[in-house]
C-alpha cells in the first residue's frame, strides 16, 4: 500500500513529463483502480502491452525522483511545517 502511494505522489510531481498513454493507464490503474486485463480491454490492446506502459512510467517517475529530489524536498518540508506555530503553518501553506 505504501508503494501505491508514493507513486501517487510521484505522480502527482512528474506525471506531465510521461507520455499521453502512459498517463492513461497509469491512471486507469492507480486512481481507477481498474486490473490490467480491464485495461486491455478498454483499449483494445495485450494485458503484456499495458503492463508494459505501467511498468515504464513507474521507471521513469522513479528516475525523476532519484534526479530531481523534489519528493524528498516536499517531506522534509512537511516536517519543518509540523514543527512550526499553527499560525505560521497555516500561513505558509496558504502559499504553498
Amino acid at each position: 500500500m505504501q508503494d501505491r502511494i508514493y507513486m501517487i505522489d510521484l505522480y502527482d510531481l512528474y506525471g506531465e513529463l510521461l507520455t499521453e498513454k502512459q498517463q492513461n493507464y497509469f491512471e486507469d490503474y492507480y486512481f481507477s483502480n481498474l486490473s490490467l486485463s480491464e485495461i486491455a480491454e478498454n483499449m483494445e490492446v495485450s494485458r503484456n502491452a499495458v503492463h508494459n506502459q505501467i511498468k515504464d512510467a513507474e521507471e521513469k517517475l522513479s528516475y525523476y525522483e532519484l534526479h530531481l529530489h523534489l519528493y524528498e524536498r516536499n517531506q522534509k518540508i512537511k516536517k519543518v511545517l509540523q514543527a512550526l506555530d499553527k499560525d505560521i503553518q497555516n500561513k505558509i501553506e496558504d502559499l504553498l
